[in-house]
């Protein structure tokens, strides 16, 4: 198989490279990124970096040029993930609205909610958080319980949803509610685009075990929203609730890249731990380990670029996306459990304490969170077995 990109595509590399070392924060690509502690100059921080990509054209590279985007093809945007995890550019803080809730509505929206929403997506203006898990209804999303009753000429929505990333600096949100009882629970639900900033909504950010608070409960009390705020048709939401996930489930090349990255890091690390006057790198075991790594992340990558194939010759993405999934969420777990490992006893030491930069540390501890968010990693086995594996389903689902 040949691996090599086209000229076209390393000329888009090098014009997106070149715009990255003009318009990154000064010595950020020198390793001296420095992001605001503080939520709010953190938010700020995030969404004027938005909006140098949207100026720069580089917010949406895969949307249609008429909304702001570049129609770049699918090998672009793998070489747009590439060097945005080379260059360990700022995370998107529109992820949701850019890489979901954008393309659902040029796919399913109306005319008047593409005018109103598209733009101030690609801007950074509006925030977009996604209202679809809650206490009883994760992985299970037909078991919502949140409702919207229709009132008069609004809809009044009432329940909770949880998990909710960036809900606590959304402005709006891409929510799931129930608005009628009928014999298949996948029938009755309708989304609606909801207004965060209203007396109806409540965000209560979740204090993860890394002291993040990127995920947040929401609690909804008679939260208004207008038939204008419908995606799709009253009671059949649920098919645009898949064409969302499956909007989702197509940026996994940059988590493929960004394993990549983090074994090279690795590979960093030892070569700066020291046991007994030695580099660590050097230590057998360390490096029957490395090796072990190293064939399994080249691996995650060529399984990703099998199925990226496929996807090329069949113009959608299929259900391999699981397979990507569960193995780059799970070796990410491993890798940075065994550089906490290498560290001794040390490696149990947090932020300032911490023998080398607490990343390590932090990663570990989110990195749990990668085999939950999207779909779990026992949800993807699920998947894997019976869509393309053809095995039987689990007894009881």
């Amino acid at each position: 198989m040949d691996f090599k990109f086209t000229q076209k595509e390393e000329a888009f590399r090098r014009e997106l490279r070149s715009w990255l070392q003009e318009n990154l924060p000064p010595g950020w690509l020198d390793g001296k990124k420095r992001l605001p502690k503080d939520d709010k100059e953190y938010a700020d921080f995030l969404r004027d970096w938005q909006r140098k990509l949207y100026d720069g054209g580089w917010a949406a590279i895969a949307w249609p040029e008429k909304y702001g985007g570049r129609a770049a093809t699918i090998m672009e945007e793998i070489v747009y993930q590439q060097e945005m995890v080379y260059a360990d550019a700022p995370p998107l803080i529109n992820y949701v609205g850019i890489h979901m809730v954008g393309p659902t509505l040029m796919q399913i929206g109306t005319e008047e909610q593409r005018e109103r929403y598209i733009k101030k997506i690609l801007t950074g203006e509006e925030v977009w958080c996604q209202g679809y898990s809650e206490p009883n209804a994760g992985s299970d999303l037909a078991a919502i319980q949140t409702s919207a009753v229709r009132v008069g000429d609004r809809w009044l929505i009432n329940g909770q949803k949880v998990w909710t990333s960036f809900g606590h600096l959304a402005d709006k949100c891409f929510l799931l509610a129930r608005t009628g009882q009928f014999d298949k629970k996948h029938k009755g639900i309708t989304v609606f685009l909801m207004d965060m900033h209203q007396p109806g909504v409540e965000t209560r950010p979740i204090v993860q075990m890394d002291g993040q608070q990127e995920f947040n409960e929401v609690y909804l009390t008679d939260a208004v929203a207008h038939d204008s705020d419908i995606v799709g048709k009253v009671h059949e939401g649920w098919g645009v609730t898949i064409a969302l996930l499956m909007h989702e489930r197509t940026g996994i090349g940059g988590q493929v890249f960004t394993l990549e990255k983090q074994f090279n890091d690795l590979i960093k690390l030892t070569k700066f731990l020291q046991r007994d006057d030695r580099p660590l790198i050097r230590a057998p075991l360390v490096r029957q380990r490395l090796a072990d790594f190293y064939s399994r992340v080249q691996g995650a990558r060529l399984n990703y670029y099998r199925n990226l194939t496929k996807t090329l010759k069949n113009g959608h993405p299929g259900a391999e996306g699981s397979m990507d999934k569960w193995m780059v969420s799970e070796l990410t777990k491993e890798i940075f459990s065994y550089a906490l490992s290498i560290q001794g006893p040390s490696g149990v030491l947090w932020k300032e304490h911490a023998p080398v930069h607490s990343s390590w540390q932090e990663n570990f501890l989110y990195s749990f969170g990668m085999t939950i968010g999207g779909g779990t990693s026992e949800m993807q086995k699920n998947t894997i077995a019976e869509r393309i594996l053809g095995l039987p389903k689990d007894i009881g689902r």
